[in-house]
């Protein structure tokens, strides 16, 4: 027992907070280095290098018969990966998914997942084998090309990484978080990395733009569309950071008599099928997108995603912007290029560091191979050196053997062989001593010979090295080039700009209204354009009465202009039915309970609008500019101590001229080119006033005269052709109106 005690290291007194950060940091760089960050020269993970050799070693070659999965992921946890089966069941699952991976590295056999998102059968249902991808990868690993590290318990031996000339970290991409970092690579073109890297064997000093010749973009299982600029995707790469924009790829299908429904073919990457089809159909169900009627999900092996119209007057390409905007239809898939190097440190690279450093690997797997060549032809020759002697000297070779009792010690002796020629004599088959062998082992011997001096040549040669890494590349990019069906590019690169901003009427069923304020303030909206005659537009609180009526659409928005110069906005599909007295709409925005409201009216995009304060001043602005955002409205006439905004009018495109008339019944009239147009101000003197302030503003087309109400329920009108004696300069006092204009100084009733 005492001897146990002593085995436990003491207890040490630390501060908590420094054992913690001890311990956390070693969590964080075993993660970092060991779990979560692919490695520069492979791409893999630990948990994908340990599949596919723990596949390799169990001999699942392409054309070799498929195995459990639940016996690789045995042997895997078992003997390199001491972690949970699920975890690394999902991984070689993610290995197999033609989804997923560019390139597949595992052909599995059964149900591995699909696009809509479904899981996996479990391990035990499944079957696989290796792929042709990964056998690339991996070729090389019995030619001494890489260093071999024992596994975790020091059983067996893995390889510290794949020497294979497959560029398999951007082929195939990668994504793992990490502490404090994260990686983020989409897939890429095989034979496009393979030009970038031809050329950077050529010129390795060539600026990271000079790639983007030959890499155009990501290239992803599922194609899609990457929207992105040449200028931001060449930033990208340079950097190592970024982002694209990967739409779905889609057409429209005449359907006859003018009808038509868009099909989606092709989803953005890593997204699932079927949440993507629920978003769309929520849109239905919310009746946010109104112009969008029905979507159908027609795939079989290949995607078919039908999205039906409203109608055959909606604008195509305004649909398919809306669903950019509002589903996962447009993603942004980041890039991150933060990988371990040779060294195992993590960094983020641009492109160009990424090949280059796949290349200095490649270049030393190169030499490797060469090297472990020139060693193995060594012990060959040597061999075949000894076996030559002996038929050189067999009757004496078979003497010794005959009659020495260490018949190895005399032959060494007497034929300078060594040991390892006199043991491979003595072990020689007595089939083997023909004449026709001794000219094969000669022939064996000089095509070693040679092999040998040329292997010599390459590893003293950088340029022997490159042609021969060139040439092999070239090898290479046939067997994945653009012309094979897994090396044809699938993802297109067609710059766009970012998804317009989605219309008022899209979002919005237009139907038309009667809009209907009351005296008090009571707003409401009846469907339909009604007469003012009708009853229940008439309907008003016992001592209230009509303010403000007027027809309007439900994809309007209203502007509520208040004495106080502040302008408030409503959505006319928000406001309350028609039924009943409405609500006041005080609660609608935040509007000061004293606030007198001077006018409310449906906003006309690029409409002009006249305002006029009591004191004289005024100017011309816009109804977008008059727009607001938030409740609290926005202040568009700034007005002076005790003004008020009194005029609030729509400027028609035929108004050239304005009439202003002040309450001392004095009128003066202009060109509204005096008047400037502002988004927000004081404004300018509209007339001169010794006594009172301004009674009324308009706007009219000079030409036709000036028009006023008579008064009364007639409706009739009085016109002033000859306007010739109120025309002055703005800011004038002005002279008595015509004969007949109204008592109450306004221009209209």
């Amino acid at each position: 027992m005492a001897s146990q005690m002593n085995d436990i290291d003491p207890i040490q007194d630390t501060p908590f907070g420094d054992a913690l950060s001890q311990r956390y940091l070693v969590y964080a760089l075993s993660t970092i280095t060991a779990r979560s960050l692919p490695d520069v020269r492979d791409g893999l993970k630990p948990v994908h290098r340990r599949l596919l050799w723990a596949m390799r070693l169990l001999r699942l070659d392409p054309a070799a018969g498929y195995k459990k999965c639940a016996r690789v992921v045995g042997d895997v946890i078992g003997k390199y990966h001491p972690h949970g089966d699920q975890s690394v069941y999902d991984a070689m699952v993610r290995l197999a998914q033609t989804f997923s991976l560019r390139y597949p590295l595992v052909d599995g056999q059964g149900n591995f997942g699909n696009v809509d998102g479904d899981n996996a059968a479990a391990m035990r249902y499944t079957e696989a084998r290796l792929t042709q991808a990964a056998n690339d990868l991996m070729a090389g690993l019995d030619e001494g090309t890489v260093e071999f590290r024992p596994t975790y318990n020091g059983e067996e031996e893995e390889p510290e990484v794949f020497p294979g000339l497959f560029p398999n970290l951007l082929a195939n991409g990668a994504s793992g978080i990490a502490v404090g970092m994260a990686t983020s690579i989409p897939p890429h073109n095989l034979a496009e990395i393979l030009d970038a890297a031809i050329h950077l064997i050529d010129n390795p000093h060539a600026e990271p733009s000079a790639l983007m010749d030959f890499v155009s973009g990501p290239d992803f299982p599922t194609g899609g569309v990457v929207v992105d600029s040449a200028a931001a995707i060449a930033t990208a790469y340079e950097t190592g950071r970024g982002a694209f924009r990967v739409r779905g790829r889609w057409t429209t299908e005449d359907q006859g008599r003018g009808t038509w429904v868009a099909v989606v073919s092709e989803i953005p990457y890593q997204v699932p099928k079927s949440k993507l089809i629920e978003q769309i159909a929520a849109l239905i169900a919310e009746k946010k997108l109104p112009i969008l009627a029905d979507v159908r999900d027609e795939s079989d092996a290949e995607v078919r995603i039908v999205i039906e119209p409203r109608s055959r007057t909606v604008d195509a390409a305004l649909l398919m912007e809306s669903l950019f905007r509002l589903t996962d239809l447009e993603v942004r898939v980041p890039l991150n290029m933060n990988v371990l190097d040779a060294r195992h440190t993590p960094r983020v690279m641009g492109l160009k560091e990424v090949l280059s450093a796949w290349l200095a690997h490649q270049f030393e797997v190169l030499v490797r191979r060469a090297q472990h060549r020139i060693a193995k032809i060594d012990d060959r020759v040597e061999l075949l050196e000894g076996y030559l002697v002996a038929y050189l000297n067999l009757d004496r070779v078979i003497q010794i053997i005959r009659e020495e009792d260490e018949p190895k010690a005399v032959m060494m002796a007497e034929f300078r062989l060594t040991d390892r020629q006199a043991e491979a004599i003595l072990n020689m088959r007595l089939r083997s001593l023909r004449k026709l062998e001794e000219m094969q082992i000669r022939g064996e011997r000089e095509a070693l010979i040679k092999e040998r001096e040329e292997l010599a040549k390459l590893v003293e040669s950088t340029a022997r090295q490159r042609t021969r890494l060139k040439k092999d590349l070239t090898a290479l990019q046939a067997r994945y080039g653009p012309a094979t069906p897994l090396g044809r590019r699938r993802t297109s690169i067609e710059e766009a700009g970012p998804a317009r901003e989605i219309p008022l009427h899209a979002m919005i069923e237009r139907e038309p209204i009667t809009v209907i304020m009351s005296q008090r303030g009571w707003i409401r909206a009846m469907k339909g354009h009604v007469d003012l005659s009708s009853p229940e537009a008439m309907k008003f609180k016992e001592g209230d009465g009509p303010a403000f009526f007027f027809h309007a659409q439900t994809t309007d928005r209203l502007l509520l202009a208040a004495a106080s110069g502040r302008f408030y906005t409503l959505a006319a599909d928000k406001l309350p039915g028609g039924r009943g007295f409405g609500e006041p709409v005080r609660l609608m925005v935040d509007i000061d309970g004293e606030a007198q409201i001077v006018a409310l009216f449906a906003a006309v995009p690029a409409a002009k609008i006249l305002l006029a304060s009591s004191d004289g001043r005024g100017f011309v602005t816009s109804a977008d500019a008059a727009v607001a955002e938030t409740r609290k409205g926005k202040q568009v006439m700034n007005l002076r101590p005790g003004a008020t905004l009194t005029v609030v009018r729509p400027v028609r495109p035929a108004d050239d001229y304005v009439a202003v008339i002040g309450e001392n019944r004095k009128m003066v009239v202009y060109p509204l080119t005096e008047l400037p147009e502002m988004g927000r101000g004081q404004g300018v003197q509209l007339q001169r006033y010794r006594d009172g302030g301004l009674a009324d503003a308009v706007t009219f087309p000079f030409a036709q005269g000036l028009s006023w109400s008579m008064g009364g329920d007639s409706g009739r009108t009085r016109t002033e052709s000859d306007l010739s004696a109120w025309r002055t300069a703005r800011g004038a006092a002005g002279r008595m109106p015509p004969v007949g204009f109204p008592r109450s100084n306004r221009f209209l009733g």
